[in-house]
C-alpha cells in the first residue's frame, strides 16, 4: 500500500483522539495503512537490522517497546525490523552473542542500525558498565557505543539516559554518566527521550526512517512529530492554570503547577496520545508532569522533580502572580 509522508504524520501525529477514535480497535484501525506500508516497504528491501544497546539503565525502555499494541511487538519484530541484538530477549548468550557485535562492526559498516538505551559512565575507565571481555580485560559499554556507533547507518537513543543523561547523570553522577551525543558526537542520531518513551515514538520514528528517511528533527535531534509542543500546551488542566487554580495536594482538582509539574518546560504529545492502549497518561491520573522528557530531567537544573517551576522558566506562558 503507497503512503505518502503527509499522510504519515496525519496518521501518526493526529493518533485516535484527533480523528475521534477512542476505542483499541479504532486505534488498530488508524495504523492499519501505517502496518501496510511497512509490509510493502519489507518486502522490497528486506527488515532493517537493529542492534539494541544497552549501557547503564533499567531497561524500561525496552519494556515499552515490548507493549506496543499497534502494531503489536511481534509484528514489528518479524514484518519491520531484524532485531540481531538484544541482552532481554535474544536466545544467545557469552560469546555466541557477542559476535554478532563484533561481526557487525567488522562486516557491517553502514548496514545496521543502532539503537542505545541508558546513559554510558565514563569515569573510572568506564567500568560501571560492561559487557563481555577481550584479552582478560572487561569490554566497557563506552568502547561498545564508540565502535557501534560509528559503523552504524545511524543512532537511535532511546530514553531520558541515553538521550540527555537521565536518571543516572543526576547530581552527584559518580560513574560521570554521559548521553551518547558526548560518546560519538559525530555520529547521526535521533533522540526519543522520555522515561521510558512512548512506543508509539519509537515504533513510528523507525517507521519514518524505513519510508521516508530521517524525520524533521528539533534542536535537542527529537522527531518534531512527537516532541514540537509543550505538554503544558495540551493538557486537559490548562484551563486551572490560567483561571490560577491550584491544586494544594494529590488527588485535589486544579492545575498541578505548584505541586512540581514539568509540562511547561516538557515537550510531548503524551496528554493525546494517552499511554497502555489509550488508558490514560501521568496528569490524568494524577500526577504532575515529572518533564522525563525535557533534557534537564531529573535534577531540573536545581529544581527537582517535584518542587515548583520558578516563574521565570515558564517560557513566557502567561502568570496571573507576581514573579
Amino acid at each position: 500500500m503507497s503512503l505518502t509522508r503527509r499522510e504519515f504524520l496525519e496518521l501518526m501525529g493526529k493518533g485516535a483522539v484527533a480523528l475521534g477514535l477512542s476505542s483499541s480497535v479504532g486505534y488498530a484501525a488508524w495504523t492499519t495503512p501505517v502496518k501496510e506500508a511497512l509490509a510493502e516497504n519489507a518486502a522490497k528491501g528486506g527488515n532493517l537490522p537493529v542492534i539494541w544497546f544497552q549501557g547503564q539503565s533499567c531497561a524500561g525502555c525496552s519494556v515499552s517497546t515490548l507493549n506496543t499494541v499497534y502494531p503489536d511487538i511481534a509484528e514489528v519484530l518479524t514484518e519491520t525490523i531484524s532485531m540481531e541484538f538484544h541482552p532481554n530477549i535474544m536466545a544467545a548468550s557469552g560469546e555466541l552473542a557477542l559476535k554478532v557485535l563484533n561481526d557487525a562492526v567488522a562486516n557491517k559498516k553502514r548496514q545496521f542500525v543502532l539503537v542505545v538505551e541508558g546513559a554510558v559512565p565514563t569515569n573510572d575507565k568506564g567500568l560501571y558498565s560492561t559487557m563481555g571481555e577481550k584479552d582478560g580485560k572487561h569490554k566497557t559499554a563506552r568502547d561498545w557505543v564508540e565502535k557501534l556507533g560509528t559503523s552504524a547507518k545511524f543512532v537511535l537513543n532511546v530514553g531520558a539516559c541515553a538521550s540527555f543523561g537521565g536518571i543516572p547523570a543526576a547530581e552527584p553522577n559518580p560513574t560521570g554518566a554521559q548521553p551518547v551525543s558526548k560518546i560519538i558526537p559525530q555520529a547521526t542520531m535521533i533522540n526519543i527521550s522520555g522515561c521510558p518513551p512512548h512506543p508509539d515514538w519509537i515504533v513510528g520514528t523507525i517507521a519514518h526512517v524505513l519510508l521516508f528517511g530521517m524525520p524533521e528533527l528539533d534542536e535537542y535531534n527529537r522527531p518534531t512529530l512527537f516532541f514540537s509542543k509543550s505538554v503544558h500546551e495540551q493538557c486537559e488542566r490548562r484551563s486551572y492554570f490560567e483561571a490560577d487554580e491550584m491544586a494544594e495536594d494529590f488527588g485535589d482538582e486544579g492545575c498541578l503547577f505548584e505541586l512540581g509539574c514539568k509540562g511547561p518546560i516538557a515537550n510531548c504529545d503524551s496528554p493525546i496520545r494517552n499511554w497502555n492502549n489509550q488508558t490514560s497518561w501521568c496528569v490524568q491520573s494524577g500526577s504532575p508532569c515529572i518533564g522525563c522528557c525535557a533534557p534537564t530531567f531529573p535534577d531540573h537544573e536545581g529544581d527537582g522533580i517535584y518542587a515548583a517551576l520558578p516563574i521565570s522558566k515558564t517560557h513566557g506562558i502567561p502568570w496571573t502572580r507576581k514573579a
